[in-house]
């Protein structure tokens, strides 16, 4: 049907864009690192599954996923499991049914997210000739990354992950490094990020925190059992200890902050402008009032949703349980299950179910609460809810206030990332948490001085009323 006929014009029509982490080989991998979180997915199917995306459902995929989005930019992302199992093959298919979709009047892009052991020259000539962006997932140094990054017969992987990037480099393939935040590697920051800045030349920098319950894989996020969650601050909320709600890998909440300001101050020194840091730049946009760039950090999540290779659409790439099953492409369009009143609610629970701790955190404008399914934690009172990141979040953005400020004062006059560099390294930062900065005199309906984007009366009022500057 088109769009007149629906006596909708198009500049009336909402603007419909999304994004899935699309799994064409489902969660079949080369690789058995200790932390995967996606291994135990093969659970859900039948033993008689066949982990290869059907011609079928590859094509329903790429032009609906085409043709349902507007805007002039088609960002398609291919994980796994590990997708380069599926061949060089597969993926000449994928280009050649983008071309023959997609209109004019748009743009394809691709990413892959891969474990980098399996690229070779031929590879990497198909990812330059096409353009495709890569993700390459290392922990860092070798007797850090092959402490959790093993292969099937539990050998650490460095080498061969290193030998893939080194040939990427060589064909000129651009690539991302992708850091799982785990309890060791946590303990060595600037080890890990000078090893990716300098030996491996990475320049865009992804890091993600690993956190796992012990029952991840049997129980949903959003069904713990809430009574027993236990008081952020307990010894039963800290890794490695009899009763840690969490597996043995997850990153200590604390560490976690830690690990964020090393690199951050790093950075910050040496670094703006050259390196890119997501967490850091996502940050400064709200900083500067603008919704996060992140899903994690956004007041609402359900636009990055999961796309599996049988054709099954889930809510989220860490909600692929049955209960978040929102359909299959075989029997449902995209857009339908996409803006689902079931899929709108997973998105807006995000707040909904922010306990009153979080609401009145003075770095909730930043935060939102981060992952829902982080939230493995009751409050000091008791309300479940709570981040089991929160004590390093909030150390982190308490941490990085008064760089955030200047920078984006300096951005709002024009400045560039050399000059804002250039400032920050003859200052130091002032030693004030976040709320007892002086601020000018702001009226309530203002927009709040912090950044958050909100009205004065709605966001700082009542906590500068009770902390005089100092």
């Amino acid at each position: 049907m088109n769009r007149s006929s629906q006596g909708v014009s198009e500049h009336s029509r909402p603007v419909r864009q999304f994004h899935m982490m699309i799994k064409p080989i489902g969660p079949v991998c080369n690789l058995g690192c200790t932390y995967c979180y996606y291994l135990s997915k093969k659970n859900f199917y039948s033993q008689e599954s066949q982990w290869r995306m059907p011609d079928s459902i590859l094509e329903r995929l790429i032009h609906q996923y085409i043709s349902q989005q507007d805007g002039p930019e088609i960002n398609f992302s291919w994980q796994g499991g590990e997708p380069t199992l599926l061949g060089i093959g597969f993926f000449e298919k994928v280009v050649h049914l983008q071309k023959l979709h997609c209109p004019p009047t748009k743009r394809i892009e691709n990413d892959i997210q891969t474990n980098g052991t399996l690229l070779n020259e031929d590879w990497c000539r198909f990812l330059r000739e096409n353009r495709f962006l890569v993700g390459v997932s290392i922990d860092g140094p070798g007797q850090l990354h092959d402490i959790y990054r093993v292969d099937s017969q539990g050998q650490g992987t460095f080498d061969k992950v290193v030998a893939g990037i080194r040939c990427m480099q060589k064909h000129g393939v651009e690539f991302n490094t992708l850091t799982v935040v785990n309890r060791e590697n946590a303990k060595h920051p600037l080890e890990v990020y000078r090893f990716l800045r300098d030996e491996l030349g990475s320049r865009y920098l992804q890091f993600i925190p690993c956190v796992e319950p012990k029952d991840f894989t049997q129980v949903a996020p959003r069904h713990w059992d809430k009574a027993n969650l236990p008081v952020a601050g307990d010894t039963a909320a800290r890794p490695g200890t009899a009763d840690s709600i969490v597996t043995d890998w997850s990153v200590d909440p604390e560490q976690y902050g830690h690990f964020l300001c090393s690199i951050f101050d790093e950075w910050l020194h040496h670094d703006v402008g050259t390196v890119f840091v997501p967490l850091f730049d996502c940050a400064l946009g709200c900083w500067m009032g603008m919704p996060s760039s992140a899903c994690y950090f956004a007041e609402i999540c359900g636009k990055g949703l999961a796309f599996e290779h049988d054709g099954s659409v889930y809510a989220c790439d860490h909600y692929v349980y049955p209960d978040y099953k929102l359909g299959n492409i075989r029997e449902t369009i995209l857009t339908e299950m996409v803006y689902s009143s079931r899929q709108a609610h997973f998105g807006v629970d995000k707040t909904d179910r922010l306990p009153r701790h979080c609401r009145e955190c003075e770095v909730l404008f930043a935060c939102n609460g981060e992952c829902p399914k982080n939230r493995l934690l009751r409050t000091p009172d008791g309300e479940p809810g709570l981040n089991y990141l929160c004590a390093g979040l909030r150390q982190f953005f308490n941490h990085i206030d008064p760089w955030m400020r200047r920078m984006a004062d300096e951005i709002r006059a024009g400045g560039t990332a050399e000059a804002v560099m250039t400032k920050l390294q003859r200052k130091t930062a002032p030693v004030h948490p976040i709320h007892t900065i002086p601020r000018p005199q702001t009226k309530l309906n203002a927009k709040c001085p912090c950044g958050s984007g909100r009205k004065y009366k709605k966001c700082c009022y009542s906590k500068d009323r009770q902390k005089q500057p100092q």
